[in-house]
């Protein structure tokens, strides 16, 4: 590795190799070695993170860069069990983007921070000579409350079932799809949206949970891949049961992608013990965007550290990890 590449922003197993070489070669320590969506602090009664945002473009079908900002930090905290509270907001802004723009994206991060009750209490804003950036990259960090402790991807076993809470790969497909000038004449969005709601009633319900994760780069195949690695467990996956829509299908068909692979922005993992399992499907199933959750695998020790696909057909083979870089700047 000598230098930089698209591939190293995938989320998959370059991402991972940048980041264990040098930054956590760099800052390691106890907290940051968990490697969760975000850092349990003040003896677990705060969840801390941070993220950037370089969507292109800016402007989507479901949604835009304020929206999908305010929704990753978010829902990075949601993932912890934290309901989210504090948030700043940090812009670098191309001389010449339009102001109108501008306004655009930050009513959508307004709206989204009201159904999250969390307000912004701090930021920067640097313009920068054109060409310097691609109009507007934006880094969002959030604060918030635990309100149950103990979430981890560090604690899945084989008492575990997993569940996703919706289709998979709609937001990658959207954002290919918008970038490529694809008119596909369907009704394909991103599924980018604030998680906590869900999460809460969770929680709410008395479910008890062990890991959750949301499926941003890299998609379920990242999400499952990490846990098995980090929990030393074997995953297997029912790929008839993992819910796919039939645009994004299409998408996969055509070009050869794994929709397990794909993006997305509000469709998130659980791992959680298996008599909890229908009691969490009945929550799902009040919420529009996760009517099709699916308990899509179980946790064994058939292998050390792997995910393994079960096709309909009776075959199976490892998910691995995503290599090389399918859709850069996808978040």
């Amino acid at each position: 590795m000598k230098t930089v590449t698209l591939a190293h922003g995938n989320g998959g197993a370059e991402n991972q190799e940048l980041i264990s070489k040098v930054f956590y070669r760099a800052f390691k320590n106890d907290i940051l070695n968990k490697s969760e969506d975000a850092a349990i602090i003040q003896d677990g009664s705060l969840a801390f993170t941070t993220d950037s945002f370089t969507v292109s473009p800016l402007f989507f079908n479901g949604a835009d860069i304020g929206k999908l900002a305010v929704c990753g930090t978010c829902n990075d905290l949601a993932m912890m069990g934290a309901k989210p509270k504090y948030l700043t907001c940090s812009v670098i802004i191309e001389e010449g983007f339009e102001i109108k723009s501008l306004e655009k994206i930050v009513r959508s991060m307004k709206e989204e921070l009201a159904k999250n009750d969390a307000i912004v209490v701090s930021g920067d804003t640097k313009v920068v000579p054109k060409g310097s950036v691609d109009k507007i990259f934006i880094n969002t960090t959030g604060i918030g409350e635990v309100q149950q402790k103990g979430i981890s991807s560090n604690a899945v076993s084989e008492d575990d079932v997993i569940i996703v809470s919706r289709d998979v790969g709609a937001h990658g497909a959207t954002i290919f799809a918008a970038r490529e000038g694809m008119d596909i004449n369907t009704d394909l969005q991103s599924d980018c949206a604030s998680l906590w709601i869900q999460v809460k009633a969770l929680l709410d319900a008395g479910i008890k949970i062990t890991a959750l994760r949301d499926a941003t780069r890299g998609g379920v195949s990242a999400v499952l891949n990490e846990w098995a690695n980090q929990s030393n467990v074997c995953i297997e996956v029912q790929e008839e049961k993992v819910p796919v829509a039939d645009e994004v299908k299409g998408i996969c068909e055509l070009l050869g992608f794994e929709a397990m692979s794909l993006a997305n922005e509000g469709t998130f993992v659980l791992a959680l013990p298996k008599e909890e399992a229908e009691k969490a499907l009945e929550v799902f199933v009040q919420f529009d965007n996760s009517k099709n959750a699916s308990i899509i695998g179980s946790v064994s020790q058939a292998y050390e550290k792997r995910v393994v696909l079960h096709s309909p057909w009776g075959t199976k083979r490892f998910l691995e990890l995503p290599t090389g870089e399918l859709l850069p700047r996808i978040c």
